[in-house]
């Protein structure tokens, strides 16, 4: 009794429960919180670096990106709740577009986070020296280009430090997240407070309208600001780390948290950078003093008090954001070993404190060797930015792009068939089993239109009703549509940030490109080795879009002595048709998730790997469509994909019926064959 508990909780655990995380899951505010005090950190660092792109015009720019970050945030909230494992834009394209798109959506945040953690530290510790003037640009020791050279050194130390905490084990904090954030958007408005106490609403329409004086408007460089402009909300991509240690329901938790996100940043971002280089043209333009702007703006414009308070706490929020990217580089390491595309030594853990002492070591390790490759210039750290950050969102975007599109086809068709039933219907016929199975696929397709849940047994009343809302299917479902092209325009408008930069940034593309070229490399090769060695490199789970018309369902489990058998039988039956392997798993004691880790248990279960990786295998051969669905074991999970698939056949190991004790087919039928005996149930779904 104790024992079955126990692999209950551990089930509840693996899949994400609420309740089995206790009070350790973040709930909208701390989300918020995580998510500010990496997006809110780009405001200190990225005025100074735009002005020397866009000169006055940065306000403007930041104003006009904007547009398009409040549609990433819809993307990122959706992603946030369809892939509760986390793993971000690696999940979203290996789902998607395939595991190799998973993997160059790993290289491309890996270099976004590599920069992150350089250019944080460095601008944190560029805001402490107003502080501490004895590291800061207006003293007698050595500068190189626009760095003095005691800062570099410190900020070098500052990254092995971090390094080294997170080698003994000193984990990120939520709790910590929202204090840095809360007191960072505090000190954002107590300078806008100010500044407007000294200027008049007339004077801050007259800046605006200087913003456009100094520099005419051509496409080139609108296109030009509006792709440099991106820098300002570097940091979005965290939210989709956060699933896994996110509150149910994730989609209400990830939404209300990015409200936040885009409240808080909407009102400080665009109108710091505005006045930060409009009242402070000369420092704005100087290399050294730009990179401290919003500290100073406080100091002119209100007191020393405030300029000390602005500079500590950013310079602490920032090194906060450099150690959060450290942390989100080791996770991507270690998810994309788990997936075979690094060498498995990243995921070792040393004996003293158990944590990934190599991930990290490249994790720290990389930004070390960029700020001193670069000679701590943050303006061409800047220029390097783009290529990981919007490399990252456009794939993203693109991955949302075709799941949506997939499950409007599957809803497209489903009602065409519901209207075709229900015209059935009206001459007197009965609707069949079928297609009563198509209107119970399409019901959540319905729900999200009105908000109308259907039963399993349909009425032929219920299909009519059914039929009438999927022609006519209200206001829920017109927004569905309005979010679904929305989606496709931020994608275009996102991709064209990209590919702008790639032009005009060529060290960006020069840096992202050679970075994403050798991990790609090294992924091809792992990949290769692994099939060399006789190894079948992980699979990735796609799950299933609702119901497949004569599919086979092949159930596979821990316990089953003939997967094999499972797998060969599904394959010879298959005929063209699409097989959907699923596999049970044992419910497994893993550790708590924790932020920005790609939470998995698909990953850690060498069985279900190894026994996809057969399966896939036969299937290309055959040529027959696959899909791939990982479920720990509990009552009813093989009836619950069972009942969403409407597979002609189930074929299940005859040592393993128990797992589909809950399924009622028509027919059942043994097969023997030469790895063993096979059972199959058979269903018409007919009435």
């Amino acid at each position: 009794m104790e024992q079955e508990t126990v692999k209950r909780a551990i089930a509840e655990h693996s899949s994400r429960d609420e309740h089995s995380h206790g009070g350790n899951l973040l709930g909208p505010v701390l989300c918020w919180a995580v998510v500010f005090a990496d997006i809110g950190t780009s405001v200190y660092y990225t005025p100074g670096i735009l002005y020397a792109t866009v000169g006055r015009l940065a306000g403007f720019f930041v104003l006009l990106t904007m547009t398009v970050f409040v549609l990433l945030t819809l993307k990122y909230a959706e992603v946030t709740h369809r892939y509760p494992q986390g793993g971000g834009v690696v999940t979203v394209a290996a789902s998607a577009l395939g595991k190799w798109f998973g993997a160059l959506g790993g290289m491309f945040i890996l270099v976004d986070y590599f920069l992150t953690a350089a250019i944080s530290s460095l601008s944190g510790m560029q805001y402490l020296s107003v502080v501490f003037p004895v590291i800061g640009p207006k003293t007698t020791l050595p500068v190189v280009g626009s760095i003095q050279l005691l800062l570099l050194f410190i900020t070098l130390i500052m990254i092995f430090l971090l390094g080294v905490l997170n080698w003994v084990g000193v984990s990120e904090s939520a709790k910590v997240s929202l204090v840095g954030a809360i007191i960072a958007f505090i000190s954002d408005l107590a300078i806008l407070v100010t500044v407007f106490t000294h200027i008049s609403l007339g004077e801050f329409f007259r800046l605006f309208g200087e913003m456009f004086a100094s520099k005419a408007l051509t496409p080139a460089s609108i296109l030009v600001g509006f792709a440099g402009s991106f820098l300002a909300f570097s940091g979005l991509e965290s939210i989709s780390q956060l699933s896994p240690v996110m509150k149910t329901p994730r989609k209400r938790v990830a939404g209300m948290a990015l409200l936040m996100v885009v409240l808080t940043i909407g009102l400080t971002s665009p109108l710091l950078t505005m006045l930060s280089t409009l009242l402070q043209p000369d420092l704005a333009a100087d290399p050294i003093l730009s990179a401290q702007l919003i500290s100073r703006l406080g100091g002119h414009w209100g007191n020393i008090f405030l300029q000390s308070e602005v500079a500590i706490s950013a310079g602490a929020l920032l090194i906060f954001a450099s150690n959060t990217a450290i942390i989100g580089t080791y996770h991507v390491f270690m998810a994309l070993s788990r997936m075979d595309f690094f060498p498995a030594f990243v995921l070792k853990r040393n004996k003293l404190r158990g944590t990934p002492h190599y991930s990290i070591a490249l994790a720290t390790g990389i930004p070390i060797v960029i700020l001193i490759v670069v000679v701590g210039n943050i303006n061409l750290l800047g220029d390097m930015y783009a290529f990981g950050l919007l490399g990252a969102f456009s794939l993203t975007c693109l991955g949302m792009d075709v799941v949506r599109h997939r499950e409007r086809k599957l809803a497209r068709q489903v009602a065409q068939r519901l209207a075709a039933e229900n015209e059935l219907y009206r001459e007197g016929h009965t609707p069949s089993g079928e297609l009563m199975a198509s209107a119970t696929a399409l019901s959540e397709q319905i729900t999200k239109a009105n908000g109308h849940r259907t039963e399993e047994g349909l009425l032929p009343e219920t299909i009519a009703k059914m039929a009438a809302r999927a022609r006519h299917p209200g206001l829920k479902s017109l927004w569905t549509n309005i979010d679904f092209y929305l989606g496709i325009l931020t994608t275009v408008l996102v991709m064209l940030a990209w590919t702008t930069n790639l032009v005009t940034k060529p060290l960006a593309t020069a840096f992202g490109g050679s970075v994403t070229g050798v991990g790609m490399i090294i992924a091809f090769f792992m990949y290769r080795q692994h099939k060399q060695r006789g190894r079948v490199p992980v699979v990735v789970v796609t799950g299933v879009e609702g119901r497949l018309p004569g599919s086979i369902l092949a159930v596979l489990s821990h316990n089953a002595e003939h997967n094999d058998a499972v797998i060969h039988a599904a394959v010879r039956e298959a005929d063209g048709r699409p097989v959907v392997f699923m596999f049970v798993g044992e419910p497994r004691n893993l550790p708590p998730p924790r932020m920005f880790e790609m939470y998995d248990p698909y990953l850690y279960d060498q069985q279900a790997r190894a026994a996809f990786g057969k399966a896939e295998s036969a299937a290309r051969k055959a040529k027959i469509p696959t899909r791939f669905v990982y479920k720990l074991e509990e009552p009813g999970v093989v009836a619950r994909v069972w009942q969403l698939v409407h597979p002609h056949d189930t074929i299940v190991a005859a040592d393993n019926t128990d797992e589909v004790q809950n399924i009622n087919p028509d027919r059942i039928r043994s097969e023997l064959t030469s790895e063993g005996k096979v059972v199959h149930l058979l269903k018409r779904w007919q009435s």
